[in-house]
């Protein structure tokens, strides 16, 4: 066995898994594709989970101009779009006036994860199927009783094969204001052969009434840990 290969094995604690001697294991040690994040730009706000989020900032007068839907922050490395919801008229009796209603979005980020781009092979993946997770952090903003969706896959080779998948949509207690950051964690695991993605996805809510509110999310996560458990 190559030095190498011996310290990917003694490293990872991958002792029984699959580990061909095809590979080049100098460049899957600096890879170092197993107990990492595999998300790029995990935080675009800036936040940390260690950190309670910042409370809104309340001005003394209603900003003039038009309305905004999207939040302020660093994209790059996520795939983004928005979608503006209809104003939400329930509740409303006939024939009142209403000057203003609140008007909410959903902004959307996802990414691709390239299992063997990252230093993965297809024998770990597929005999061994180390386990797989999913964290995210996001903010109790309470500006709806839904304001946070999340939805991973494991694709196969062709991208569009789903071979295993976890959504969350949790609601919100409206009447306890704690304003924390709330844990959403998933472990795929047992899974089958054929993974190569991680498609990440998920969405969060904004609401725009005189002043733009948003809820904010850090520590994105996806990361293969060097376990293997049965399904």
């Amino acid at each position: 066995m190559s030095e190498w290969k011996q310290r990917c094995e003694s490293e990872w604690s991958l002792q029984g898994a699959p580990m061909p001697g095809s590979l080049d294991w100098k460049s899957v040690f600096d890879a170092r594709p197993l107990g990492r994040n595999l998300l790029k730009n995990p935080s675009p706000h800036g936040l940390s989970k260690d950190t309670p989020p910042p409370e809104p900032d309340l001005p003394e007068f209603p900003t003039c101009g038009p309305p905004q839907f999207q939040p302020d922050g660093d994209f790059s490395d996520w795939t983004t779009s928005l979608e503006v919801l209809p104003y939400d008229m329930s509740g409303i009796p006939e024939g009142a006036v209403v000057c203003e209603l609140p008007q909410c979005s959903w902004f959307t980020m996802e990414q691709v994860v390239d299992l063997k781009a990252e230093g993965l092979w297809d024998e770990l993946l597929d005999e061994f199927q180390p386990e797989i997770l999913i964290q995210d952090w996001y903010e109790e903003s309470q500006l709806h009783a839904s304001i946070y969706q999340l939805q991973v896959k494991l694709l196969g080779a062709d991208k569009s094969t789903v071979i295993s998948e976890h959504s969350v949509n949790p609601s919100e207690d409206l009447s306890n204001y704690s304003h924390n950051w709330k844990e959403v964690s998933h472990v795929f695991s047992g899974y089958g052969p054929g993974v190569r993605y991680v498609h990440f996805q998920h969405r969060l809510k904004s609401q725009f009434m005189m002043e733009f509110y948003t809820t904010l999310f850090t520590g994105s996560s996806v990361m293969v840990r060097p376990t293997k458990t049965s399904s």
